[in-house]
C-alpha cells in the first residue's frame, strides 16, 4: 500500500513539474519575442533619426584594421648549430 501511495506522489510531482516547465516556456517565448521586438524597433528608430539629422546621427565604428602576420620560416628560430 505504502509502494502505491509513493508512486502516485512521485507521479502527481511529476505533473507538477511538467505544468510548471510548460509555463515557463510560455514565458520564455513571451520574453524572447519581445527582446527582438525591442531590438527591430529600436535599430529603425535609429534609422529614422539619422535620416532627419545626419549630423546627430551617432557614428558608426569602422572595423578595426586586421593585425599584421608576417611570415617567419622556422630555420631562423631555431638555434644554431655550434
Amino acid at each position: 500500500m505504502l509502494l502505491w501511495a509513493v508512486c502516485g506522489v512521485a507521479l502527481l510531482m511529476a505533473f507538477v513539474a511538467l505544468a510548471m516547465v510548460r509555463s515557463l516556456a510560455r514565458r520564455l517565448a513571451v520574453l524572447t519575442q519581445s527582446y527582438w521586438d525591442l531590438r527591430y524597433e529600436f535599430t529603425r528608430l535609429r534609422s529614422r533619426l539619422a535620416r532627419l539629422d545626419p549630423e546627430e546621427a551617432p557614428p558608426v565604428e569602422a572595423p578595426p584594421d586586421p593585425p599584421s602576420v608576417s611570415f617567419v620560416p622556422l630555420s631562423t628560430i631555431r638555434k644554431k648549430a655550434q
